[in-house]
């Protein structure tokens, strides 16, 4: 039998929220989603009237990185995600049941709650069906009950966006995405291995607040989070303008904090918030800490040639140049920058001492 559920605003004073505590938390949402200050109240009235959206999370051919990475989502806190924002009724990582007992939840919602929650896919899809078995029923036929009444599908990570790397060659277990199963649902695809827990959740808050999918680009990623290449936010970019490359992990290149490009980085085919948002809370992301961008939000990067090689040239992308030409180029027009001033001055001092013989 279906029960209400309370709203979120509701959800929140009942575990000791003040409404001033309320507030702080839909500003923080409202830029989660990429909305000005000035559009606090449109969360706030959505948080205050929408109920508490349940929410069914399969792990299928995963590491569980994807949920690893969402129970560490800063900015909005997991906790107001989990306990005022949904209802998370089903996750192998998470769920204090098992067995018979969480299988039953998990059917519950798809009986009670049709076209209102929200399924969210960890892990890719095996064609072979004796690769992975869940409570005796296949992963695809798993993921094709729970999706037939789902309002939306959250593709998280990529493994269930793109097959990931248990679709990498030889791919023996015949990995696929999710989009190559499920025809009939809208589908969020949120990359990455694993995707930034503030992605993860804003996805999630967008949803709950305007009750539609974000805007999506082409390849069904949400914008807001995947406008942008690593490249063109990277705090190394000023680097790789001047042409001033690190050769090695060990020279002095990588000691001074030079672009990672020439030892394999993927940033500039890459289109991620790493560079922006950053990870932990901010702290950091692998380009800043001294590792190269391998690419995991985009398809078959695990299958993209070797992590730490570069690329001769970028296609489809602006950055189709030989670094050492970058360099030289630089150089050049410093030199002709030098010419053009050493002219100049020549020419003033000329002047300058025509006018003194004049006087």
């Amino acid at each position: 039998m279906k029960t209400d559920m309370n709203t979120i605003y509701q959800s929140a004073l009942n575990r000791g929220f003040t409404r001033r505590d309320f507030l702080k938390m839909c500003a923080v949402l409202a830029a989660s989603v990429g909305l000005d200050y000035s559009q606090t109240a449109t969360v706030v009235h959505a948080m205050e009237t929408n109920k508490r959206v349940p929410v069914i999370w399969l792990q299928l051919q995963d590491c569980t990185g994807c949920s690893e990475s969402f129970i560490r989502s800063s900015h909005p806190k997991i906790e107001s995600v989990l306990l005022d924002m949904i209802s998370l009724e089903y996750t192998e990582a998470l769920s204090a049941a098992s067995g018979h007992q969480i299988e039953e939840a998990r059917k519950h919602v798809i009986e009670n709650y049709p076209g209102e929650y929200i399924l969210a896919v960890e892990g890719s899809i095996p064609m072979h069906d004796e690769y992975l078995m869940i409570g005796g029923v296949s992963a695809k036929q798993t993921l094709l009950e729970t999706a037939k009444h789902a309002k939306v599908i959250l593709a998280y990570g990529s493994c269930s966006s793109w097959g990931g790397i248990p679709a990498a060659y030889p791919n023996p277990t015949g990995a696929k995405p999710i989009t190559d199963i499920i025809k009939d649902k809208p589908i969020v695809r949120v990359p990455g291995c694993p995707p930034i827990a503030e992605v993860m959740t804003g996805v999630i808050a967008h949803l709950i607040t305007f009750g539609t999918v974000p805007e999506l680009d082409h390849h069904g990623r949400p914008k807001a989070f995947y406008r942008h290449r690593i490249h063109d936010k990277c705090n190394r970019r000023a680097y790789f303008d001047s042409g001033l490359f690190a050769e090695s992990f060990d020279d002095e290149g990588a000691k001074q904090g030079y672009c990672l490009y020439k030892v394999g980085c993927k940033g500039p085919t890459t289109y991620n918030s790493c560079a922006e948002m950053r990870w932990n809370g901010g702290v950091s992301y692998p380009i800043q800490s001294g590792n190269p961008c391998i690419g995991c939000s985009e398809a078959n990067f695990w299958d993209n040639g070797p992590f730490y090689t570069r690329l001769a040239k970028i296609p489809g992308t602006q950055t189709t140049i030989n670094p050492e030409l970058v360099g030289m180029a630089v150089v050049g027009a410093a030199a002709a920058g030098i010419a053009v001033h050493a002219a100049a001055t020549a020419v003033k001092k000329h002047k300058d001492e025509n006018k003194e013989g004049e006087q």
